[in-house]
Order: C-alpha cells, then structure tokens, then sequence
C-alpha cells in the first residue's frame, strides 16, 4: 500500500509574500508500505480557498490512508522505559542495541541499524532479535524478541519487555571515557535487562518465564573494531505462579540482514524489491551465516555482514559445539522456506529444521548464497546439557544459562563483482571473525597497543597543528605485562575524500608521518626531534592541564574543506603470542577540521565570503537529489560574536545567522550533518551558510547584499556576493 505526495524543492528565489507553504514530513518505516506526506510544497498565485480546498483534500487522502495502520500503531506503543535510541559508537560498526530483545531499529532516521563502516551510509542489518525456546511442564514455549514484519515497532512477535526504571547501562575500560566503570568488559559495553512475562500490549504471546541480562562488547582497536558480541545471560524467574524448570532449551539469533547503501538507494519506505537483492551464505566450521549485497547497490556496498555462535554454556565437554542454522523466505508460505507462526513450528525452526525432516545441507546453501531474495534467517544453539553430558535443566532463580553470538562486518576481499561469493573475497570477514571469536575465547581479553595518545588541534588561516600528549609512552600491555611502547603514526584524509557515495574514513586515512624511539632494532629509528616540542616544557594550552610534548604542523591547508586527522601509537609486537606490533585505534582518535580564519575581535579586519563569486556549484558542494541543500558558502574574518544577516537587492531580509565562535560547528546546515558526524571543530572565524532563505527556499541567480554585526561592540561592516546558478 502506497501514499505520497510530490516533494518539491525550491530553486528559484521569489518574493516571500507571493509564498504559501506547507511543511510536514511523515516517514512509517515498513516493508510493504510506503507513507509519505508532503514535505515542502509551495503554491503560487493561488487563492487560499483553492489552498484551503488541496489541504482539506490531502488531510482526508492521509487520514484514510493511515487508518490501515492506526491500529497496529496502538499496539506499537511501548513502555516509557523502552531504549532504542543506544548504538555502538567506538568502532568501526554502529549497531543499535535495544533493552526489550532487539537489535538494529530498521532505516528510516538519522540513527545507524547496523552501520559499517561507521558513517558510511551502508547498512547491513534491518532488525533482529533473540529467540529462546523450552519446555515447561510438558508444553512447548517460544518467546520471540523480534519476526518477520513489516515494521520495525509492530508488537506481535516482539514478546520481551523491560522492568519499570529500566535503562541501558553504558561503561568503558578507557580511562579517557566518560564512562569509565572498573568492571567494563570492552571499550564500550551496553548492559540492560527484559524478561518475557509481560502480556502488555502483546498478541498471541505466552510467557515461558525467563529474564535475559544482556552485555554487548564493542572495541576500538584496529584489528577488532568491525564486531559487537552479544553476551546473552537467561534465568527462570517463573511465571504466573510457576516455579517449574525448563529444558530442551535453544536458544537463537533472528535477523533481517539487508546490506544497501542509503547514500545510493533510499532505505525507508522502500518497498518489498528493496529487500530482495541480497544473498546469503552458512559455513557450519565456523558457526557462522553471511549476507552481502549482489545485485542492489553494485560497487557501493561490497560488504559482509555476518553472524557467529562464540560459545554457550552449560555444554557437554565431550562434544565440539556446533549450530544450527535455518532460512526462510519473508512471510513465505514455501513448503520448504516458510514462516513459522506458532510456538511448534518455531520450537522446530530453532532446532535447525527447514520443514519437517528437512535440515540445510551444501546444495541448498550453494543455491542461497549465490541468489539473491527476500529472506530472513536463524542462527541457533541448543540443547543444552551439562559438562558431563546429561541434559541441563534451568531451575526457577538458581541457574543461569549463557549464549553469546557476535554481529561482524567486513569489506569483501579485491575486486571482483559483487554478484561473486568465493572463499577468496570472504578472507576479511573470516579474519574479523577470528578476532571477535579470540576475544570469547580469551575471557574477552585482548592484546593491547598502547594508550590512545591524548591529542589537539589547532585551526589558523591554511594551517592546522596536531598537539599530543606522551600518555601512551608508559602503557602495559595486559596480557604480556610489557611496556613496549615504540611509536607514533599520523594520518589525514585528502581534500574532498568525504564526498564519496560509500566512504569509508578508515582506508581514507592516509599515512603522513611515522616517528619511533631510535637505536633499538624495531621499525626505522628516526627518533622523535622531528616532532618535540620541547625537551623540557611541554606546550600547555587555558583550560586544558594535559601537558603536550609533541606537534606537527600542517600548512598550506585549503581554508574551507574538512579535514579529518588520526594520531595512532604502537608496540614493538609480541613475538611469544605470535603478534606483530599492535597500533591503536585511528577511528578512536579522530580529529575532524574545517580549515579557515581565527576570530577577529578588531575593527581593521575585512569580512567577506568565499567563494565569490558563487558560480554553480563549489568543489565541496554535496551531488545527488539533495544537491540544492548540500551546498555551503563561507563568511571569513568574523568577530568571535556576531549577527550576519543577508539582503536582497531590493531590502529584503533573506536569512539571518548568529555566529558564537565558542560553540558554532555547521550542524545548523545539511552540508555537515550529512558529511560530518557533529564533533568538527572551527577556527572561529567563518560560518557556513547553505544558500537557503529563512523561508525554506533555495536562493535564486543574483547579487546579494550582508551586514555582520559585532555582538560586543555594536559596529557593523557591510559587503556583497555574487550567486550564479
């Protein structure tokens, strides 16, 4: 079912009063629904009542419309308590994480699903959730956190909930994070609970009894920042009055792995051929599925997604753990790849069943991985049994169970077509998944490099400086107990490599310099005069009591353009483990820099604008259908407080801008909030504007007049910039 209206961007500037506008934008986020409302149309010339006429109009069209999902809306209302605004953000992978048994949170919004690389605009996972299934006095239960639907929020199916006050614990083993905790697992932990004993707001739910402790690990180091392990912890609480145990238990993973990138192809609302373009594979070595992107977005995904059992517990020590694994066609009715709708059917999904005696073999994967469809899949892990073999039990408040799966990504391997899937363009993902199943293995404990160097910038006219700290010099690996400190690595994107379609900052990062303790026999020994600021007096800076030691100077920088810069530090290796030397996290230290002009707080200095003039587009202009909104002027030489504002020719007010040079970073404009992620920091001296009225409109050709007032001493310099579209 399909409503929209058309979306109509102004490209010509016209006289504010001739202008009758409507705003509103609607997105419902569905597989088979697509609801759009009009976002800016304008009408000109026309009367009102014809106006009055079109709304009343549009509203019945809308209201009708909505009435199919008004009622499944009403379900989807959750407690307050609810969280899905919680994404990792310290790696590579940004991935939604929820405190009612759910993972990603679909594609419509500004929030990353499943994101990677961090920022790029490829998603990789539209939702999933856990899936625990039992046997309760002699009945057989499934509680879902998540199933085929068309709606990320639909409640049927969504069957774990969370206590009042109940939130996401967030905690790091970084001293440099705010959320520091000695008890953090990674460098970024989420902890939250749920429990499946609500009835809610629930449809065709009943309960078996459980609550699920939910610890997900995200680290920033090079070498394993592209996962997130999901430690599942399951006890019986009971239900309704029964304490009875449970058994012949499985527990799995569900998910809707969709890899697109959202730069290329809009992901909310799309439609059901949306979902149809990727394949997906299963290596039973590895307990582990896969999916890419064969035939949606060619030469702008070229990712995996994958998903790997880790481990489980309890579990017989005399047998290898294994997974099951099962696929079906969304909401298919197949009689091989169906829809499982009830607690049997479920139940006999987990165990590894296809349909009834049919379990996946090589031929039926050989096929799925190689054509693409709409589908959705299971990871699973059960029964579970006891060290000595004999079957577990979960006894109500005195045992726990434990299964821990891990979401990874990787870029595929060289260059051959994305429709391919050869073992060869997997040896990414395979590597990444080794590091995620090294940290289980390893009590999620993993080498170290040394301490992030703490780092500044400072931004003057074409130049930039990187400051740092000599904090990482003294860091102990935890595992070698070594300090093996050996160096420094600075990297920095090259002008314009933040426009790209599928961009990716970590091969982005280009290395500029590499600096190491000299006379020993590692790396090059150059030594670190290049780079010291003083031998005796670090350079300290007003408000900040770290203490730097070192610095490299960027010149001839073009004033306007993002930046991003990287300071890494590494170790000598570790031989005794088998490691070469470890460098820590680029993503983790990242500097980004928008070069230009310091504050003027002096009536000699001229304001102007650049470029100018403005002739059709500028080289940092974003492409594509937000074209018109994706542009940027700069205004230079600006006081460190002050009012701009914009006039036509004829006196018109066009757009007024308050400049504050303490906490201005262009967020105000679709430019940086599209290539930039909020933490780009300015000179002081300039601010952007988008060439968009105060109205909403995109300006039209002509010579424009600007008046910047100082806030502190009231004096105002007046100048003008030419617009050719």
């Amino acid at each position: 079912m399909i409503y929209y209206a058309y979306v109509n961007s102004h490209n010509n500037l016209t006289k504010t009063s001739k202008w009758n506008r409507i705003l509103s934008l609607i997105n419902v986020n569905c597989h088979n629904y697509k609801f759009i409302i009009i976002e800016n149309i304008t009408f000109l010339n026309m009367r009102i009542k014809s106006i009055r006429r079109i709304v009343i109009s549009f509203l019945f069209v809308t209201i009708v419309g909505s009435l199919t999902l008004l009622s499944l809306n009403t379900l989807q209302t959750k407690p307050n308590d609810d969280i899905n605004n919680k994404y990792t953000n310290v790696g590579n992978i940004q991935l939604t994480v929820t405190n009612y048994g759910t993972i990603g949170k679909g594609y419509c919004g500004s929030q990353p699903s499943c994101m990677y690389p961090a920022g790029s605009g490829i998603e990789n996972l539209w939702l999933g959730g856990l899936w625990v299934g039992g046997a309760k006095d002699g009945q057989t239960y499934v509680t879902t956190g998540a199933v085929d639907v068309a709606n990320p929020n639909k409640v049927e199916g969504f069957e774990f909930t969370n206590n009042p006050g109940s939130v996401i614990t967030e905690r790091s083993s970084l001293i440099t994070s705010p959320f520091y905790d000695p008890k953090a697992v990674s460098h970024q932990d989420f902890v939250c609970e749920f429990v499946d004993t609500s009835l809610t707001g629930m449809v065709n739910h009943t309960p078996m009894g459980i609550k699920v402790i939910l610890e997900s690990y995200t680290y920033n180091l090079n070498f394993a920042n592209s996962f997130v392990i999901l430690n599942y912890k399951i006890v019986n609480i009971g239900y309704n009055g029964s304490t009875s145990p449970i058994d012949s238990i499985y527990v799995g993973l569900w998910k809707d792995c969709v890899v697109r990138n959202l730069n290329i192809t809009n992901g909310c609302n799309p439609g059901t051929s949306f979902f149809s373009k990727g394949a997906t594979g299963y290596i039973d070595s590895l307990r582990m599925e896969y999916t890419y992107d064969n035939n949606g977005d060619p030469g702008f995904t070229d990712n995996y997604v994958g998903v790997k059992l880790l481990g489980a517990s309890p579990r017989s020590a005399s047998e290898p753990i294994k997974s099951h694994f099962t696929i079906w066609n969304y909401k298919g009715v197949d009689p091989i790849y169906f829809m499982p709708v009830d607690d049997i059917a479920k139940y006999s999904k987990l165990k590894g069943f296809l349909a009834p005696g049919v379990i996946i073999d090589t031929n039926r994967i050989n096929y799925l991985r190689l054509n693409p469809s709409n589908r959705v899949s299971l990871i699973s892990y059960g029964p579970y049994k006891n060290t000595n073999g004999s079957p577990f039990t979960l006894r109500y408040q005195q045992d726990t169970l434990n299964t821990v799966y891990t979401v990874v990504c990787a870029k595929k391997n060289g260059t051959d077509p994305a429709k391919f899937d050869t073992d060869f363009q997997r040896q990414l993902l395979y590597k990444n998944a080794g590091w995620a199943q090294r940290s289980y293995d390893n009590g999620y404990k993993l080498p170290s490099p040394p301490d992030i160097p703490v780092t500044r910038t400072q931004i003057e006219d074409n130049k930039v400086t990187i400051w740092w700290s000599n904090n990482g010099e003294n860091s102990v690996d935890p595992i070698s107990g070594k300090t093996d400190f050996e160096g420094y690595r600075l990297y920095r994107t090259n002008t314009g490599a933040d426009l790209t379609s599928n961009f990716n900052l970590e091969t982005s990062l280009k290395l500029i310099g590499d600096f190491d303790s000299c006379c020993n026999a590692y790396s090059n020994n150059t030594g670190f005069k290049f780079i010291k600021y003083s031998d005796t007096e670090p350079k300290m800076f007003a408000g900040d009591t770290n203490k730097y030691w070192y610095r490299y100077e960027f010149p001839s920088q073009l004033n306007g353009f993002q930046y991003i810069y990287a300071l890494t530090a590494y170790d000598k290796g570790d031989p005794s483990q088998g490691l070469e030397s470890l460098e820590s996290s680029q993503l983790a230290n990242v500097k980004r820099v928008i070069v230009g002009t310091t504050a003027k707080d002096n009536s000699s200095s001229e304001i102007g604008v650049y470029p100018n003039p403005y002739y059709g587009s500028a080289i940092w202009d974003g492409t594509g259908i937000q074209k018109e909104v994706l542009r940027k002027i700069y205004f230079y030489n600006l006081p460190s407080k002050c009012d701009i504002s914009i006039w036509s020719l004829s006196g018109d007010l066009v757009r007024k801008l308050n400049h504050d040079a303490s906490t201005y970073n262009g967020n105000d404009i679709k430019w940086f909030k599209t290539f930039s992620d909020g933490t780009q920091k300015f000179a002081g001296g300039e601010h952007a504007w988008d060439l968009i009225t105060k109205d909403n409109q995109a300006i039209a050709t002509g010579l424009y007049l600007f008046t910047v007032k100082d806030a502190s001493t009231g004096d105002v310099k007046k100048g003008k910039f030419l617009i050719v579209k």
